[in-house]
């Protein structure tokens, strides 16, 4: 059906114009950014190899367990998900799980059955509609959590880009810090230094810097990414060709297994033991597994919903019935968990990418290349890859963000923001974001303290007039402040208490004031006048509002006055 018609005979009967809204944003086809997207695919695919092959072999599973993995994720996930920008693959956040799993349970083959379970749990989770809870993830910490990561990345890939090995345990290219503090990781390793590795590394970066810059406006339309990448291997190859000590090593290229046939390269595959689902430890492991990667997969959706140019929403729940697909299928064919995750996530954009047909051409290249040309791939220098992710990872943690965070929002920003980045980075991923969760909500409860209630303040020569007006919603997170008010008002003061525009009161809080103006006002010789609250609540008779302003106002008298909010009244009192 044609578009207007769609919008003037509306098939539900209402008009909705989001349709409209999302085909203006893509230029009213999807495949508009085709260039781009195939461009920034192939970037995303380069990052990949790596991160697949590395968190495989940190998981203690197949190599090919993790390129299965990112296939499904490009693939599988890219096409059932309704994120435009996210990319899903095998996550480092979920290693520390997978290698304790692996021999607990018996071996990789009763693993996947847990895979396969968490891939139910997540699609349970998203017909309940759990992604809704990203909601409640506040800006700052995301942003924090954004910050962290890209601080981690360049720490990770300096050791890299310095030429420095680890084994080819692809440690450097997970965002874990394994135990050790992430300073000192990679300053450790800062003293062997490869002379190629860091030409090859310097190379990248300067040719993403140089790519943004008018002058090769031109020729952006190839994306520097891959001109980055293939500037490192015609390096390397020269150094090679002429012999010199500078020729950076096998350790230092990016290493595919490198199957004689096709028969061979299927042969890797793993397929899960349909037994493991009769063991209770199985269904316990695809909990957690579920769990954990729902969390960070709703985080890096909610992140890449910030990062995106064109600033498109993505559902939660719907994401949580995509991921919980995904791993079905990674459980099927033999590959590890998959999350969204964000390294790539932000890569992708950063090369271009503008619609989800980037990550399933990332995944179509990891099915093909992989399999076809892995001998070609192995000669990409670490260092090269490096070199994007480090730009990747200053454009997350620029100075500017934080600049800006302190200009907007101040210390009650500011402080959450930087708790959770330097969490994130000396800890990890979530307990970083719950930490930064936790002083940001102490900072609500906070605020929450203060917007209890208004208050009008007049010192007569008979006596002080204290009128607190109660806020619209008085929840049970308001009873401290209300009750360290009430308790701190002088003897012999008269206070009205005014609830006529609140539509809330917690029944903790009518306690805490039926108990005032009950007995400790009588105590302290405090006349009391309750106004505005509803016969519904039952509160004592007490004296009206008339009669205690009329026993203070004298015409010749010219009272002291105060107004403001919570904290302002305590902070008064409590001088007194």
């Amino acid at each position: 059906m044609p578009i207007f018609l769609l919008v003037l005979f509306p098939q539900n009967g209402k008009h909705d114009f989001s349709f409209l809204i999302q085909m203006y944003q893509l230029k009213t086809s999807p495949f508009s950014y085709l260039k781009n997207d195939l461009m920034s695919g192939l970037v995303v695919f380069l990052i990949a190899v790596p991160l697949c092959l590395g968190i495989a072999l940190a998981s203690g599973a197949p190599l090919i367990a993790g390129i299965n993995a990112g296939i499904v994720g490009g693939i599988v996930v890219g096409l059932l998900s309704k994120s435009q920008l996210s990319v899903t693959g095998p996550a480092a956040g979920l290693t520390a799980i997978v290698v304790s799993a692996i021999p607990a349970l018996g071996g990789f083959q009763l693993f996947l059955c847990a895979v396969i379970v968490a891939g139910i749990f997540q699609f349970i989770l998203g017909l309940l509609k759990a992604g809704s809870i990203s909601n409640y993830f506040p800006s700052n910490v995301i942003e924090g959590m954004l910050a962290g990561i890209g601080v981690i990345i360049i720490l990770r890939q300096l050791p890299h880009a310095f030429g420095y090995d680890l084994d080819n345990d692809g440690e450097f290219f997970s965002v874990e810090t394994g135990g050790e503090n992430m300073f000192d990781l990679a300053l450790n390793h800062i003293n062997f230094l490869h002379p190629g590795a860091i030409v090859a590394a310097i190379v990248s970066i300067l040719i993403l810097i140089l790519w943004q810059r008018p002058a090769f406006k031109k020729i952006q339309w190839l994306p520097g990414g891959l001109i980055a990448v293939i500037s490192g291997v015609v390096i390397n190859e020269i150094f090679k060709a002429t012999g010199s000590s500078w020729a950076i090593g096998r350790a230092n290229l990016v290493t595919l297994p490198t199957p004689s046939s096709i028969q061979e390269y299927f042969g890797q595959y793993v397929l899960p033991d349909v037994t493991g689902f009769s063991n209770p430890k199985v269904w316990t492991t695809g909990l957690i597994i579920a769990v954990v990667a729902s969390i960070e997969s709703l985080l890096c959706i909610e992140a890449t919903d910030k990062l995106d140019p064109m600033k498109r929403f993505t559902s939660g729940s719907k994401e949580l019935l995509a991921q919980g697909v995904g791993n079905i299928v990674s459980g099927l064919i033999g590959g590890l968990p998959v999350t969204s995750v964000i390294v790539r996530s932000s890569a992708n954009i950063n090369a271009g990418g503008r619609t989800k047909l980037a990550t399933i051409f990332h995944g179509v290249l990891l099915l093909v290349l992989v399999a076809l040309i892995p001998m070609v791939l192995n000669l990409i220098p670490y260092a090269s890859l490096a070199g994007i992710l480090i730009i990747t990872g200053y454009k997350l943690c620029n100075p500017r963000i934080f600049k800006q965070i302190w200009k907007e929002g101040g210390w009650v920003q500011f402080l959450p923001f930087v708790v959770t980045v330097i969490a994130v980075v000396g800890i990890d991923l979530l307990k970083g974001v719950g930490i930064g969760l936790a002083v940001s909500i102490f900072f609500i409860l906070r605020q929450n303290m203060r917007n209890s209630y208004y208050f009008q303040r007049s010192s007569y020569k008979e006596g002080e007039l204290i009128k607190i007006q109660l806020s619209e919603e008085v929840s049970f997170l308001n009873k401290g402040s209300i009750k360290k008010t009430l308790d701190s008002l002088p003897e012999g003061s008269n206070v009205i208490i005014d609830a006529g525009n609140t539509q809330y009161i917690d029944f903790d809080v009518l306690h805490v004031i039926q108990d005032f103006a009950v007995a400790q006002a009588a105590e302290k010789d405090i006349k009391v006048s309750l106004v505005g609250f509803r016969n519904i609540y039952k509160l004592p008779t007490v004296d009206s509002e008339r009669d205690i302003i009329s026993r203070l106002i004298d015409k010749k008298d010219e009272p002291k006055r105060s107004s403001g909010r919570a904290l302002k009244l305590l902070n008064e009192l409590k001088k007194k």
